[in-house]
């Protein structure tokens, strides 16, 4: 299995994907009992005697709060990977930083894993070894329980990969892969009275909360109508790059989206005309302002998707465009494949979403909210109001909101800032 993991991949992209991809899998899979005992001393070294280090260091530094991670080593040639793991022999552990400290040994008594074949059990003063049958009666981590959040991680897999998961997954791509073509199709080429029964019959699931159709006539409306601009600014989370998309679905009519960063190929396939932002400030609100007049636009104020139940940080030009605008909030689940990441395979994005076996959408439209709010006598900042409108939509889906931003997301996946090559 080393050898088909790792041969000729660098060290750097290794670590990377360690980071980005394995801490979720690694919670799902973590004893509560387990971490009660490691959280209960200071200084903490994790001995791994199976899994190369190299998988395991970042989570149990990052999450688990360890201190130093020991465990098998790949070797490397040129920079590159081999497959090859080294003995315990060949590379000795640095454990200066332990000398003359009093340790305590806590690990599991399986066949594989003894404390007498291991340097630092046999340093320790007392040993617990913890049986397999014990393990069976621990209770797995609660997620607002985790020792640090999981807001941020990559990878295509939206299941953990047992044996009997991936064996299904195998099996189902075969169908996956037709399928996901002939729902792309659909979507692409058919009118929206066509499409979404069309969809649903393939195993589309899409709710729809509320009217979305804006109303009109009354006196509050009135208050706040528009009246330079023709369409109205629907302002939405963001959980995948078909957001915009189930938005103009079920208003039944073609809006404009706002996009940056994203593939020509996803551009030329959608189904509603997309305006690419140039991070330019004055540029991008002319653009949107210029999209408002020709009709409805849509934006997703985070700048880029988040798997998880948590909001980014909402830029806040679209405050300073409208007098009004119109809140969505979308959910949306993937049993099998994520439908994003932040790798060179974005153009991928929808066609790994309809590969799932009952990809489902939730679309809530909201009360529309006024730009222009005043509390205690003092008008809000357009950041306040899109703070205010990012709590909003927290409340509604129960998420919880964050400071963090775009950068933020792509600075820990993947290194860069998320500035994709236009010529991609």
């Amino acid at each position: 299995m080393a050898m088909v993991c790792f041969l000729g991949l660098t060290e750097e992209k290794v670590t990377r994907v360690a980071r980005a991809t394995l801490p979720k899998h690694f919670l799902e899979d973590i004893g509560w009992e387990g971490l009660e005992v490691v959280r209960g001393f200071k200084r903490v070294v994790g001995v791994s005697r199976m899994i190369p280090r190299v998988m395991l260091e970042d989570f149990l530094k990052e999450y688990i709060g360890l201190e130093m991670v020991v465990g098998r080593e790949l070797k490397i040639v040129r920079g590159r990977y081999v497959g090859l793991l080294e003995t315990e022999g060949e590379r000795r552990l640095s454990l200066d930083k332990l000398e003359g400290t009093q340790m305590v040994g806590f690990g599991s008594s399986s066949s594989y894993f003894n404390h007498n074949h291991h340097q630092l059990f046999t340093c320790c003063k007392e040993v617990y070894l913890v049986t397999a049958e014990q393990k069976k009666q621990w209770s797995t981590l609660p997620r607002d329980q985790y020792p640090r959040p999981l807001i941020f991680h990559d990878g295509r897999l939206a299941f953990k990969p047992t044996p009997q998961a991936t064996l299904a997954m195998f099996m189902w791509l075969p169908f996956a892969v037709p399928l996901t073509v002939l729902r792309t199709l659909i979507f692409v080429n058919l009118p929206y009275s066509i499409s979404l029964p069309i969809g649903s019959a393939s195993g589309v699931t899409t709710r729809v909360i509320k009217n979305p159709i804006p109303a009109t006539g009354n006196a509050n409306h009135r208050a706040l109508a528009q009246p330079n601009l023709q369409g109205h600014l629907y302002v939405c989370n963001h959980r995948t790059l078909l957001d915009p998309v189930y938005i103009s679905v079920m208003l039944n009519k073609k809006v404009s989206a706002v996009t940056y960063s994203v593939s020509r190929i996803s551009e030329l396939l959608s189904p509603i005309q997309t305006i690419r932002l140039t991070r330019n400030r004055d540029e991008d609100r002319r653009r949107m302002e210029h999209s408002l007049k020709k009709g409805d636009l849509v934006i997703c104020p985070e700048g880029t998707t988040c798997r998880e139940p948590y909001l980014l940080r909402f830029s806040p030009l679209f405050v300073e465009l409208v007098d009004e605008v119109y809140p969505v909030a979308l959910v949306n689940w993937s049993y099998m494949f994520y439908g994003t990441s932040t790798g060179r395979s974005k153009y991928m994005d929808h066609f790994y979403y309809f590969m799932n076996p009952h990809p489902a959408y939730v679309i809530e439209f909201m009360d529309r909210m006024p730009t222009h709010v005043v509390i205690n006598g003092r008008r809000c900042e357009s950041y306040d109001v899109a703070n205010m409108l990012q709590g909003e939509i927290s409340r509604v889906l129960g998420f919880e909101p964050t400071k963090l931003t775009r950068k933020d997301k792509y600075m820990i996946l993947a290194g860069n800032e998320g500035v994709m090559d236009t010529k991609q």
